[in-house]
């Protein structure tokens, strides 16, 4: 016999731009296509962090208390009308997303791009700092045992590595360059090594960064301003750009062969000026990517194999009464994946 659920549970909530308290609200009842997921693991995003300290990314603005988190995996604990009731007790990870079924985008299966999405933690969608959330069904992906709850959660940025490989086209013989090594940075290596890269070059100017890199499989690693010339002269076929710095997006341009491919991934400056006489003479193709798209039956296969390390980027745990010290923590330089575990803290 299953226990009742709660009618009440803890939620973390930004109130306003450095106002993080922890409040009761009513636990969400699932629509007739969604499930409650009982959250048991969040990883902090550098999205969360903006929100935290500006209160804004751009044109999305917290106007109103907000949940913060998108990152999350947790156990299935009660469906709606219109789904099996044998998934309850299934352990899930969460793709954050809420795209309007009949959008041009969503029709094309760029879901990702739906004018019309609804997506955790960004204004006026409520997150997963929270005991209980609701998603739609074919959004809750099933996790097998060997995946732990943090890399259940963490997921979601893998598929951030993965449609950035994707839209590059790496594949055997690839050479690609990572520019910034924090957590995106580091799962784009891993992702880049899954897909057949035969030599990935990380840069950063961090040290203890460029360590990192090293350790989750990098062939060499260059510090974005010594190894500057040397950097600019490589000639690779893909850049994956994960740091939004101004200066590592010219350089990691200058670093592609002719016929290469940028994939601009951090977020940075608004507006930057592009080298266009190299972009045209060398025939590159300069893109970005928003979120993802039909990305995690492949990433929970690629860390279920062994081939992407997810719970090795875990670098503290906390709970729901600490988010505040955990989104500053995050901001540390050794830092690439801080959790929230909504159960039962660090």
């Amino acid at each position: 016999m299953r226990e009742p659920l709660p009618t009440e549970m803890r939620a973390s909530v930004l109130r306003q731009a450095g106002e993080v308290v922890v409040e009761n609200r009513p636990v969400p009842v699932p629509a007739s296509d969604e499930v409650l997921v009982r959250v048991g693991s969040v990883g902090i995003c550098g999205s969360d962090v903006h929100y935290f300290k500006e209160g804004r990314i751009g044109d999305f603005v917290v106007e109103s208390p907000l949940v913060l988190g998108h990152e999350a995996g947790g156990v299935i604990v009660a469906v709606g009308a219109d789904v099996d009731p044998a998934r309850v007790g299934e352990r899930v990870s969460i793709e954050p997303q809420r795209p309007s079924p009949t959008s041009k985008q969503t029709m094309s299966g760029a879901y990702n791009l739906c004018p019309h999405m609804e997506f955790y933690a960004t204004p006026p969608i409520d997150g997963a700092f929270a005991e209980y959330v609701t998603i739609q069904s074919h959004f809750a992906f099933a996790v097998p045992e060997n995946i732990s709850d943090d890399a259940a959660a963490l997921m979601e940025p893998l598929s951030v590595g993965i449609a950035a490989a994707r839209k590059a086209g790496i594949t055997a013989g690839s050479r690609v360059l990572v520019t910034g090594a924090g957590p995106i940075g580091i799962i784009a290596l891993q992702v880049a090594r899954a897909f057949g890269a035969t030599e990935v070059i990380v840069s950063d100017l961090d040290a203890e960064r460029r360590a990192q890199a090293l350790a989750f499989g990098a062939d060499r690693v260059l510090d974005a301003i010594a190894d500057d010339a040397e950097l600019r002269g490589l000639g690779m076929d893909v850049l994956l750009e994960c740091s939004g710095a101004t200066p590592a997006v010219r350089a990691g341009l200058e670093a592609l062969a002719p016929a290469g491919v940028a994939v601009l991934v951090g977020m940075g400056a608004d507006e930057i000026a592009l080298p266009i006489p190299l972009i045209q003479n060398r025939e590159l193709v300069v893109t970005g990517i928003f979120r993802y798209n039909n990305t995690w039956p492949t990433a929970i296969d690629l860390v279920r194999t062994g081939r992407v390390d997810l719970d090795g980027l875990v670098t503290g745990g906390f709970g729901l009464d600490e988010v505040e010290a955990a989104l500053l923590a995050s901001t540390a330089s050794i830092s690439l994946k801080t959790m929230i575990r909504p159960g039962n803290g660090a």
